[in-house]
């Protein structure tokens, strides 16, 4: 059944944290602060309808690599939608636009364009402009101004909820989708001039409805819609006649994306389906144009509910969590990273953090934590062996949240004495007492206003320091002492910015803090004498993971671009000295090493010079947790 009929629900794949855990001895990963498997991406969920001549959709700006908005109960997003070039807004079921911040990653404001569930949403060609279709049959219009957005007016209201939405690149008129018909308004006056019937017809058989899942609006005119029969439909928007119907699929057409030339445009179906359409001659010699159907892919399990269509590449997202982009090779130059198909899994955020004197693994979810102690082993083997485990791992802790808001960080002590946790509007210290197999958790009250939210909390090695990056983009240094804490200092953001820390890392001595913004540049400070050290000149891509290592202190950075590793010329030998003959020869290998064996994985960290723990999350879990999958009927059965 379309989620349309089924009111105002839908699925959700947000499946990110596992309790399946590995303990595994391995000679070849030594090097504190190797973060393998890193993320660029964040899967998208949301409706982002983009028009002819429009700005491509992505999940953060380019500069920052993946930002991170944090969800709320309330909130279900349905629309994502980009204006003036870096003002981000998303519309959902509670009524609310909402604008962010994109510095301070949070929101801007909230505003009730008091139509109900809100379905799509669509910034005008100039970017003055922003609609948004609702519940109950309107069509509203919005001025952007600098700081916020002001209601300007209602369209002449439908008869049922308005699901999608396009603007003509002029900017003169509007196309919009609902159950059964397409609605062509005139822009200025906010009048219906044509209502498109929509064929309920499915494979000879009269549908209950028709549901309109997309629509786009092209220069010459034409309106291309995709809907619940399995159908990819173009019209005249002059006349409000049909000009060309394609039947591409046994289920829903749900998403559809248009390139900036309208040469070509994408759409994707319930069934995991992304179909590419290209605008080709009709014979070799011919200046008359036909659109046609070039390429399927199948690389979702699940609906594929919002694509986008770059200038060298398709991008689409969905239930089953995944974001892929592939690449349109006719139009890569240059044969590198670009060109490689990419299916990001997983949310580019640290959701589990790791106490190595007890072994214990803190798992973050939406709106609880869990603690678990690691198992253990007696057995012995040779290295990279995975062991069987004489104890198996410990559920110790269930701490859930209040209100609605989800969890935006947390983090545990290495000594496993202290646990914090952050939404969007509160900060949460416990101190945990530990007595044979029982835990004593008290919080601790009293905490400071300036400590309201923070985007990342990192502990020092020896846990009597407490990192905080908040929202507001200052970085505060927390003193802790038995049960207590005392604030010793806040490195403020420079004059006039607020950028926000999107990562941490400390020294294992406690002498330096490296702080990474949303600029994609590395602030080091001095903890010790309390002051801003240096700042790393930036690079051209974000930074995806950092650390510091030990002994020599030197900060390693990991970039977005996965930049290539040293070849096998470069001179890089084993530091450790040779016991035996074997390591003798070693000493001369190449000194990275890359390990196939693991499933996805969300976290990966040295418990001890000898010992590393991974946390897989294989994506067969992921998708058995999902709503089932629509069946496709196999040739010859």
């Amino acid at each position: 059944m379309a989620a349309a009929e089924r009111g105002a629900a839908r699925p959700t794949g947000d499946n990110r944290t596992s309790r399946r855990r590995r303990r595994r001895r391995e000679h070849c990963l030594r090097t504190s602060g190797y973060a393998p498997g890193a993320l660029p991406g964040q899967s998208l969920r949301a409706r982002a309808h983009v028009g002819p001549g429009r700005r491509e959709v992505s999940a953060g700006k380019e500069s920052a690599g993946q930002l991170f908005f944090p969800g709320h109960e309330s909130r279900a997003t349905e629309a994502l939608c980009w204006a003036e070039g870096q003002r981000l807004f998303s519309a959902g079921l509670n009524g609310e636009i909402i604008e962010y911040d994109l510095q301070a990653l949070n929101i801007k404001y909230a505003m009730d364009a008091f139509g109900g569930p809100i379905w799509s949403m669509a910034a005008s060609p100039s970017d003055s402009q922003l609609l948004v279709g609702c519940e109950d049959g309107s069509v509203k219009l919005f001025q952007i101004t600098p700081d916020k957005i002001q209601f300007e007016r209602n369209f002449d209201r439908q008869k049922s909820r308005i699901l999608s939405l396009s603007w003509h690149p002029s900017g003169t008129h509007i196309a919009a989708g609902s159950i059964d018909y397409i609605s062509v308004f005139d822009v200025k006056s906010g009048s219906a001039v044509h209502k498109m019937i929509v064929d309920r017809q499915y494979m000879g058989v009269s549908k209950r409805k028709c549901i309109v899942w997309g629509v786009a609006f092209l220069s010459d005119g034409t309106v291309i819609s995709v809907d619940s029969a399995g159908k990819v439909q173009f019209w005249d928007s002059a006349t409000g006649t049909l000009v060309k119907s394609h039947l591409i699929a046994n289920a829903d057409v749900q998403s559809i994306a248009v390139a900036n030339q309208e040469d070509s445009f994408v759409v994707g179906t319930a069934e995991g389906t992304v179909f590419h359409f290209q605008l080709v001659p009709v014979t070799s010699n011919s200046s008359e144009k036909q659109w046609v159907r070039t390429k399927p892919f199948q690389h979702h399990t699940h609906d594929v509910r919002t694509v986008a269509h770059s200038p060298t590449s398709l991008i689409s997202g969905g239930t089953d969590t995944h974001l892929v982009i592939r690449p349109l090779m006719e139009k890569v130059e240059v044969k590198n990273y670009d060109a490689a198909l990419r299916k990001i899994t997983f949310p580019h955020r640290r959701l589990i953090s790791c106490s190595r004197k007890r072994h214990l693994l803190l798992f973050q979810f939406a709106h609880h934590l869990e603690l678990w102690r690691l198992g253990s082993t007696v057995a012995t083997g040779k290295n990279g062996d995975t062991l069987p485990l004489s104890k198996n791992a410990d559920h110790l802790l269930y701490l859930k949240t209040k209100g609605p808001e989800n969890i935006i960080c947390s983090c545990i002590s290495p000594c496993g004495s202290w646990i914090a946790y952050s939404t969007a509007s509160r900060f949460f210290l416990y101190r945990l007492n530990y007595e044979h197999d029982n835990i004593n958790l008290k919080r601790v009250s009293k905490m400071p206003a300036f400590l309201r939210s923070a985007l990342q909390i990192l502990f020092s090695e020896d846990s009597t320091k407490l990192f905080v990056a908040s929202n507001q983009g200052a970085l505060h240094i927390v003193q802790l002492s038995g049960g207590s804490f005392k604030h010793l200092h806040a490195f403020q953001p420079q004059s006039g910015t607020v950028e926000a820390m999107c990562l941490l890392a400390v020294s294992p001595d406690g002498n330096w803090l490296a702080a990474s913004g949303t600029s994609a540049g590395v602030h080091v400070y001095n903890v010790k004498q309390l002051k801003l050290h240096c700042t790393v000149p930036a690079y051209n891509f974000p930074v995806t993971a950092m650390a510091i290592a030990p002994n020599t202190n030197n900060l390693v950075i990991a970039h977005s671009d996965q930049q290539p590793l040293p070849n096998d010329k470069t001179l890089l030998y084993n530091p450790f000295p040779p016991t035996n003959e074997s390591d003798v020869q070693r000493r001369t290998a190449h000194a990275f090493k890359i390990s196939k064996i693991y499933k996805p994985l969300l976290f990966m960290d040295l418990l001890d010079e000898r010992t590393l723990v991974a946390v897989e999350r294989p994506l067969d879990d992921i998708i058995a947790q999902l709503p089932p999958p629509i069946k496709k009927k196999k040739f010859g059965t």
